[in-house]
């Protein structure tokens, strides 16, 4: 299917569940889906450990201090995940967990661990190898899974913000369930989900309040 014929079938499915998730699904209209931002499965897990509990802002402001000081150092970020510069890291505002997670993930990089094989396994398999990765827990995997490898059929179970309004929308508390509806476009759900939480309320009379 096309984007604009996805958005159309989720629209459908949505209108026969909930009028208010169709309606915020339907001021979205059709999604872009952009390739991968990272070059690799590694990169991105670095990105998503950093970010984890803190807000976008919060984490690309630590990691623009980890550049710096890899920088100043004649070193690559990269380089500075490994024994002997966990000073350095905790100086940028990584914690202690976050600093031995991301050497975690170097060290399953080199051991061959994050290879081009991921991309073709199913979501649970997929997940089961990220997990055994300290740092990496479910939450984790799936944001792999949807934005790094493009899977469109990941609910994100553990995702406060994608279940908090499905929740609202529709009424329900077993997202799961309401989730199952959207096979094989729960991905799509989910992405839906985060833009309706950014959207500008309405204002009465329907228009979006500023």
């Amino acid at each position: 299917m096309s984007e604009p014929e996805i958005h159309q079938h989720i629209l459908t499915i949505a209108a026969g569940l909930a009028a208010p998730l169709a309606e915020a699904i339907a001021r979205v209209g059709p999604l872009t889906i952009e390739p991968p931002a990272h070059g690799s499965v590694a990169e991105r897990l670095c990105v998503e450990v950093v970010n984890q509990q803190l807000s976008v802002r919060a984490a690309a402001a630590i990691w623009a201090r980890v550049e710096a000081a890899a920088a100043g150092m004649g070193l690559t970020p990269w380089a500075l995940l490994v024994p002997g510069h966990e000073a350095t890291l905790r100086a940028c505002g990584l914690s202690g967990n976050k600093v031995r997670a991301l050497q975690a993930i170097r060290a399953a990089e080199e051991a061959g661990l994050l290879g081009a094989a991921l991309a073709d396994l199913p979501q649970a398999e997929r997940s089961a190898i990220l997990c055994r990765i300290r740092g990496v827990g479910p939450w984790t995997a799936d944001m792999i899974g949807i934005f790094h490898y493009n899977d469109p059929d990941i609910w994100p179970d553990g995702d406060v913000a994608a279940v908090g309004c499905l929740r609202r929308l529709t009424g329900r508390e077993d997202t799961q369930a309401v989730a199952a509806a959207f096979a094989p476009y729960r991905s799509l759900l989910a992405r839906y989900a985060w833009r309706i939480k950014d959207l500008p309320k309405s204002a009465p009379g329907g228009a979006p309040s500023l």
